[in-house]
């Protein structure tokens, strides 16, 4: 179809073409005017997702998520919000909601429910592009209303927001409690264990105690030490069999004295018997003497050696009570060891349990403030007010596009009507019909009126004959 064509389609069928255009357009005008106003209030709102955790101190990196602000939609268009926004305006105490709800329902359901829907429907929930900004809008018949809706969903929204994020804080809460209860017991416990032990064992200064019980041990040893030193030493004297030979011996004065002493008289009695004689009473007199210092030398000889005797039995008798005592305090020192090693246990238990109290009543202290917080990171940016003017019906945008509808429903109905029944219009529509090339044309002389008085005659020709 060439455009010669369809404009003279247009031209032949114009009046259909109008009439569709008239009925659409004035039904769209009729309707617009007949529909009742309906007001949209917009309240918007700005979820803050760089700032950080006013508790914590920390980022939140779910609020960096992509689908953070999607999860925020959808919070809002969530019948938790509406129920929330239904009981903000007390709309399930009214009378008159309810006998609605009576003759919508038959009283099946709960009548919050049934109010959370209608709700939803009339809500529109736009975030804005690139923005943290979301952009609550409820269209209603009463503008005060509407701004009523809009704003009771701004507040029940951030009571929902809130109350998601001191769920799990509050549970955490609960959790963290109950395990700081269990750190302290178990703390109480290990420092009950250790000050029984240490009322047990009598211990008041383990490192004290163990330091003088070690001092003594040395003191012990260095004695045994020594008197061991002196036992061998008499031992080694008292099994010497030649007792002049025995430093004490030989360095005895009086021994060494009465030495001088035989010496001397040894030499005189050699010489009186000499020059006396064996019976000269000088002579017998000088024996008698020599007999005496002799026995007086073998007395202090056999003296020192008793006593280097007594010496060896009572460094003995010493050797055996300081060994004795060195066990037993050898068992003393041991044990005190082991009574330490065993109060470090105690006191490790002590630390641990300790630590773990500390982190997790710090835990719990944090959890406790969060389950309590009443700040939220979303803020009402512009509240909603009562608006002044109609967002529904728009009589200029719905006449504008039922002309354009209109238009084209025109135009559809007359190529309709023109495929259903067609015409010879141009010599191109013969041409086409025929198959045949065209040699010529000739022109009308008939007036364009009586031209479409013979093209109806032709069109209808009983009715031209009546």
């Amino acid at each position: 179809m060439t455009l010669q064509q369809f404009l003279l389609i247009l031209r032949a069928r114009y009046r259909v073409a109008l009439l569709a255009f008239a009925i659409t357009v004035l039904t769209t005008l009729v309707v617009s005017l007949l529909l009742p106003k309906q007001y949209t209030a917009s309240a918007a709102m700005v979820v803050d997702v760089k700032s950080p955790d006013a508790v914590s101190g920390m980022l939140l990196q779910s609020m960096l998520a992509p689908g953070y602000m999607a999860t925020q939609i959808d919070i809002i268009n969530s019948d938790r919000v509406a129920k929330n926004v239904v009981k903000l305006l007390r709309m399930d105490e009214s009378t008159v909601i309810k006998q609605q709800w009576q003759e919508a329902t038959k009283g099946k359901g709960q009548l919050i429910d049934w109010l959370a829907g209608l709700l939803q429907k009339n809500l529109d929930v736009k975030p804005s592009r690139e923005s943290n900004v979301i952009n609550i809008n409820y269209t209603g018949t009463d503008p005060d209303f509407s701004a009523a809706v809009a704003n009771a969903y701004s507040q029940a929204y951030m009571d929902v927001n809130l109350e998601l994020r001191l769920a799990p804080a509050r549970q955490y809460a609960a959790f963290f409690d109950a395990q700081t209860r269990a750190a302290r017991d178990k703390l109480e416990v290990a420092q009950k264990a250790l000050s029984a032990y240490q009322q047990k064992n009598g211990i008041t200064s383990i490192d004290e105690r163990l330091d003088f019980e070690t001092a003594k041990l040395n003191e012990t040893s260095s004695q045994l030490t020594g008197i061991e030193g002196l036992t061998t030493d008499s031992q080694s004297k008292r099994q010497n069999v030649k007792s002049d030979t025995v430093a004490e011996v030989m360095q005895s004065p009086l021994i060494n004295g009465l030495k001088v002493d035989i010496a001397r008289l040894e030499a005189k009695l050699t010489e009186s018997n000499v020059n006396l004689g064996k019976n000269h009473p000088q002579t017998q007199r000088t024996e008698s003497e020599l007999a005496t210092l002799k026995y007086q030398l073998e007395s202090e000889t056999r003296k020192i050696t008793s006593s280097i005797e007594t010496t060896y039995q009572v460094g003995k008798q010493r050797e055996k009570q300081l060994k004795s005592a060195l066990a037993s305090q050898k068992s003393r020192v041991l044990q005190i060891n082991k009574q330490r090693d065993e109060l470090n246990v105690l006191r490790r238990d002590i630390e641990s349990a300790q630590r773990a109290f500390e982190m997790v009543s710090q835990r719990a202290s944090q959890t406790n403030i969060e389950s309590q917080t009443n700040q939220t990171n979303i803020l009402v940016l512009n509240p909603a007010s009562a608006p002044t003017e109609p967002s529904k019906p728009r009589v200029f945008l719905s006449v504008l596009v039922s002309i354009f509808l209109g238009s084209l429903l025109g135009i559809g109905l007359a190529l309709m009507l023109e495929l259903s029944q067609r015409y010879v219009r141009s010599s191109q529509d013969l041409a086409d019909a025929l198959e045949l090339p065209v040699l010529g044309g000739i022109g009308s002389a008939i007036a364009p009126n009586r031209l479409w008085f013979r093209s109806w005659q032709q069109r209808w020709p009983r009715r031209a004959d009546v």
